[in-house]
């Protein structure tokens, strides 16, 4: 693995394409290890920060462990925009009636 003492410093870029859509890669290779149709479908990757990881970090939707264990096997982290509530994609789904 390419931490340092349980250590990684991680890269984090935003996707222009979707809000909430987050890349964690390691630093020193970048998005070397990003499949070409990901970033295709991401868009060009805006780098949003840097931070060092550990396995106990809380992030805001997951822990460090997590996206330490996927940057070591595949080499990043996808963090997908959270799931809209149900109740709010029924508002969408449900035809309306106007009602004068």
């Amino acid at each position: 693995m390419t931490t340092m003492n349980g250590k990684l410093l991680c890269e984090v870029f935003k996707s222009p394409r979707k809000d909430e859509m987050y890349l964690y890669v390691d630093k020193r290779r970048g998005l070397e290890d990003v499949p070409e149709a990901l970033l295709e479908r991401f868009g060009t990757p805006v780098s949003a920060l840097t931070l060092i990881l550990t396995p106990e970090k809380p992030l805001a939707r997951t822990r460090g462990a997590e996206v330490m264990a996927a940057i070591e096997e595949k080499g990043f982290y996808l963090q997908m925009p959270p799931a809209k509530e149900d109740y709010l994609l029924d508002l969408y789904r449900t035809p309306t009636e106007a009602r004068y």
